[in-house]
């Protein structure tokens, strides 16, 4: 398995330490509850370094990135980011990323890929450029480091040779953290306030540290992977390789308001295609109504007492913010309303859920 640069960091921590996307990586330290509320209520870490980095150079790529993205990254100024998707010629969706746009000379933008997906991310990129611009794998010598929460601005300006609270969602500037050259992003996987730091990876370590002592006025915890998973539920974020994957389309999906480019990004016949007929199934938020956990890979049915399965969870736990259980799950598009009834095929059993509305946690500041 492969390790990111902050690996002895969370050895040192105690932290377990399980398989992700071919990265050892902490799964948790003090607890998954006790990291999700100090995210929710304080600042939590996060070591992200396992994301993939890609850099679109030259002066036609914007021309290139508007071929490969469904949200349109010719709006974007310099200094901004927007969320989006890359998508097959099908409509399926190859991966969801963050695309950030700067100027040195030349336009550029910075491509964030899941982990999961970076090789073949990587060799679809190059294959819509064409050769028309440069792409540059950055994944090895870039490192990411997520800091999520209400006081998570707090801790960073603490360490920062600038004021950052000022920064908008979805923008970026350059910063000197703990004496380490950086670009701080207000963005995040979490549905809290927080950044995104990236930062060569050798600096890695000596920042994670200086983060975590500043942040020990604040609360902060490090946190791993299991209360990333739940705190991104909550807030109803897709996680690629379950909610999202190439079977699945952006109408699907619920993200149509990614869908905004009228460039001929690769894909769009299949989605307009698709948005005129309208889409047969769609993602959903359940609540379990009776007692039961829904999990990945379980099946939707009607509810009732009998029927097949139409349907299946993508992503399920229990909701430590909202002490219930959850998920999000494929169903046909006439049960996609809030307040729909259906079940799912708990081991066996068939436990009653209800459609609620997205999402199904949201920060009130």
């Amino acid at each position: 398995m492969k390790r990111t640069v902050l690996h002895d960091r969370h050895r040192a921590a105690g932290a377990r330490l399980v398989e992700f996307s071919g990265f050892e990586m902490p799964v948790q330290y003090s607890g998954i509850l006790d990291e999700h509320r100090a995210v929710r209520s304080a600042a939590g870490i996060f070591d992200v370094s396992h994301m993939g980095e890609a850099l679109l150079v030259g002066p036609r790529a914007l021309e290139v990135a508007r071929r490969l993205f469904t949200n349109d990254p010719a709006r974007l100024e310099p200094g901004r980011a927007l969320y989006t998707v890359m998508c097959r010629a099908d409509g399926g969706i190859v991966d969801d990323c963050i695309v950030y746009r700067y100027v040195d000379g030349s336009p550029t933008f910075l491509v964030v890929l899941n982990a999961s997906n970076v090789a073949k991310d990587l060799a679809h990129l190059r294959d819509v450029a064409g050769g028309a611009c440069d792409v540059i794998d950055q994944s090895d010598e870039t490192a990411l480091i997520a800091v999520q929460g209400p006081r998570a601005m707090a801790v960073v300006e603490t360490v920062s040779d600038r004021a950052l609270a000022s920064l908008r969602s979805f923008a970026f500037a350059e910063a000197k953290l703990a004496g380490a050259r950086t670009f701080v992003s207000r963005t995040g996987y979490t549905g809290e306030d927080g950044v995104e730091i990236f930062c060569a990876a050798t600096d890695a370590p000596r920042l994670w540290d200086a983060l975590l002592d500043a942040g020990r006025a604040h609360g902060i915890k490090p946190c791993g992977l299991g209360a990333r998973d739940t705190l991104r539920l909550e807030a109803k974020l897709c996680l690629y390789g379950n909610d999202i994957d190439e079977t699945t389309t952006p109408l699907e999906a619920g993200l149509a308001w990614v869908v905004k480019s009228d460039a001929e990004y690769v894909g769009r016949a299949a989605i307009d295609r698709q948005r005129a007929e309208g889409p047969k199934r769609r993602l959903v938020c359940l609540e379990m109504v009776e007692r039961g956990i829904a999990r990945h890979g379980m099946p939707i049915l009607p509810a009732g007492a009998a029927g097949e399965a139409i349907g299946v969870v993508t992503s399920g736990a229990p909701s430590p913010t909202l002490g219930k259980n959850i998920a999000l799950g494929y169903v046909p598009t006439d049960l996609a309303a809030a307040g729909s009834r259906v079940a799912v095929d708990v081991r066996g059993k068939r436990v009653a859920a209800e459609v609620v509305k997205s999402p199904f946690y949201r920060r009130s500041v």
